[in-house]
């Protein structure tokens, strides 16, 4: 029997993934979790075999979630369900060290079959997705580039940022600049769509 704990913040979505998962005789869903920061002690306690987990979730984020669970207990694979079928997302789902990723809108038989897959260790990727990531180039900004876009996305700014990372205006105002010609963005608006699109924030 594949245990399995079920991640999902919409309650209905969650309720009708696990009566879905729960019909299939080799499939028992042991735990079931509203938000990300539930995950790893509900997977302490239950010992799932295969966490499926919504990306977006509330507390903590699938990913986040996936990480720590492969951190503290790789001996429960991850199944990542998604609305995002961007490749950025894809790439950080792989770069935490995810066995399966799936969209939302995929036909219902797949999932238990994904399921079953991803229980003895093989990876559930969509191939498109798949090839899409591959095809997808590396996140060209430095870490402090992030965070400094990062800030700007949430409305900060250039004296905001200047003055929560001990830089000077024209040091961030540079570093914006850096940002915009890397990521071939119009301006700075465009650079964190771009940026957002990729899952490099």
């Amino acid at each position: 029997m594949i245990r399995v704990l079920l991640a999902e913040d919409m309650n209905m979505v969650r309720g009708a993934l696990v009566a879905l998962l729960n019909l299939e005789s080799d499939i028992d869903v042991v735990a079931e979790v509203a938000s990300g920061d539930q995950i790893l002690p509900q997977a302490r306690e239950h010992r799932p075999h295969v966490a499926v987990i919504d990306i977006d979730l509330p507390g903590k984020d699938g990913l986040t979630a996936a990480a720590e669970l492969n951190q503290h207990l790789p001996e429960c694979r991850t199944l990542i369900l998604t609305s995002l079928g961007r490749p950025g997302t894809v790439r950080r789902a792989l770069d935490a060290k995810v066995t399966g990723f799936m969209l939302k809108d995929a036909p219902s038989d797949k999932l238990a079959n994904a399921v079953r897959q991803v229980a003895v260790g093989r990876r559930v990727i969509d191939s498109e997705l798949a090839l899409s990531a591959w095809e997808t180039a590396e996140c060209p900004l430095t870490p402090r580039e992030i965070e400094i876009l990062r800030l700007a996305a949430r409305g900060a700014t250039v004296a905001d940022i200047a003055a929560e990372l001990f830089l000077s205006q024209g040091t961030v105002r540079n570093y914006l600049g850096t940002v915009v010609t890397k990521v071939n963005a119009r301006n700075r608006v465009d650079a964190i769509r771009i940026a957002t699109d990729s899952a490099w924030l």
